[in-house]
């Protein structure tokens, strides 16, 4: 048998690679260090800036050429970056090195002892992931969770009217609206993508220990803290002004642990909408060319439902450890933080691809209307809990002398089906006035749905 040519381990990056792919460009090694580069660079920047250590601002064109070795990395910077991390054993210190490289190549050696000034590798790290995270939240994650819930709502005001049987514990139940429980699923992403999109995202520049330590001793007149707030929130992220040698990762744990919130909202989603198919409340709609099932070709299967669900574990059992792991760290470092950010872009690309499924799947199911009506027409006895109280609100208005509704409805209905004809008489049977016998009369299994329709409008 002869070796494969080199293969993807990971069907992110194989048979998935399509869905998922647009992470690369920020939750990749490549895109990690695109942004190490643009960190060493606007730090080099922002020193020259401020004429520190006897340096002048570099000219417009100068500050141009240097954010062209971030603004245009691609493979040339990316060999370079493999090659060289071989002999250093160490990422941060080959992106420096690439830095100075290009600062000889740019004439501008002058300013080259000010590459890395006065960090650690955690000042580059958590700057280049708090951006990097950041984007792909902003451009890619959110936008997908954010078009998930937009079909969810459509979806929503769409079957507002649209009468079901509830099945709470498995049970028929007080009945609702397909439009209403879509929309309870569309609200909750709602609160949770609202609550990410609100977050923080910090990064820590102080040096070794986060005492800038090493800056006091190289210019005890400068306000580091102040030079490093500015740099930082200049690139568009928080400061973190009081850190050990990492930035504490709280914003990361905030993230990671919202994203699986949102991940255990959608797998309930997922599996709902598999069981509404199952019995028959959805139907699939038929995509040319496609197989159901190998042997069986009448079957069209929930696969979007089903991918999404297993992803979507995946996805978060990679974020309660990646929250797990991120919130500790020993003593003033250690390196096992290092290897966990590692697998951001797995965790995220997991459940990029649950919403990729799961927004093909919402398109691909059409409401059998017609099922909905049936399976309410099959339980009048889900009116009881109208009836009994009815009969409530009567006795204490002293026009029933009914001594117990629940006990009499319960031995009407508990176990057993009861018809609209059977139901109807047992109403006009009752101790209760003709105001109220003629409303329950009038109440089939299909209107007594309350206010579900309306609360379809909560949306907004």
């Amino acid at each position: 048998m002869t070796s494969l040519p080199p293969q993807p381990l990971s069907p992110l990056d194989g048979r998935y690679r399509a869905a998922v792919g647009e992470l690369g460009e920020f939750l990749s090694e490549a895109g990690l260090n695109r942004a190490r580069v643009e960190v060493e660079v606007e730090w080099l920047i922002a020193l020259t800036d401020r004429g520190l250590f006897g340096t002048s601002p570099l000219s417009d064109d100068d500050k141009a050429k240097l954010r062209a070795l971030y603004r245009e990395f691609g493979q040339a910077e990316i060999d370079w970056l493999a090659d060289k991390e071989a002999v250093t054993r160490h990422d941060v210190k080959a992106v420096e090195y690439l830095v100075r490289d290009r600062l000889s190549s740019l004439g501008l050696d002058a300013v080259a002892e000010l590459t890395h000034f006065a960090c650690t590798s955690e000042d580059i790290n958590s700057t280049s992931y708090a951006l990097t995270v950041r984007r792909a939240v902003e451009r890619v994650w959110l936008p997908k969770l954010r078009e998930v819930v937009a079909t969810l709502s459509a979806l929503a005001v769409r079957h507002r009217d649209a009468a079901m049987l509830s099945r709470t514990h498995g049970q028929p139940a007080t009945p609702s609206t397909m439009g209403k429980e879509l929309a309870v699923f569309a609200w909750r992403l709602d609160r949770v993508a609202d609550q990410i999109e609100r977050g923080e995202y910090l990064a820590k520049f102080s040096g070794a220990t986060g005492t800038w330590s090493a800056h006091l001793s190289a210019a005890p007149e400068v306000d580091w803290p102040s030079v490093s707030r500015e740099f930082i929130q200049g690139l568009g992220l928080d400061f973190n002004v009081l850190t050990t040698q990492i930035e504490s990762h709280d914003w990361q744990v905030e993230l990671y642990d919202r994203a699986r919130h949102a991940g255990g909202i959608l797998h309930n989603l997922a599996t709902d909408i598999w069981t509404y198919i199952s019995i028959g409340y959805f139907t699939q709609i038929p995509v040319a060319g496609a197989t159901g099932s190998s042997t069986m070709p009448h079957k069209i299967n929930p696969i979007r439902f089903e991918n999404a669900e297993a992803n979507l574990e995946i996805a978060g059992g990679l974020f309660a450890t990646l929250s797990q792991k991120l919130v500790t760290s020993r003593l003033q470092r250690d390196l096992t933080d290092s290897t966990t950010q590692r697998n951001i872009g797995v965790a995220f690309g997991h459940s990029l691809l649950a919403l990729d499924n799961l927004q093909r799947g919402l398109g691909e199911i059409s409401l059998a209307e017609d099922v909905l009506l049936a399976d309410l027409d099959a339980n009048w006895e889900v009116l009881a809990e109208a009836i009994q109280t009815v009969v409530r609100a009567e006795i204490a208005a002293g026009r029933s002398k009914i001594s117990d509704p629940y006990a009499l409805l319960k031995d009407l209905t508990r176990g057993r089906r009861v018809g609209a004809a059977e139901l109807a008489e047992f109403v006009r049977g009752l101790d209760i006035g003709d105001d109220a016998k003629e409303r329950l009369l009038a109440l089939t299994p299909a209107t007594y749905d309350g206010l579900a329709s309306r609360l379809v409008d909560e949306l907004g």
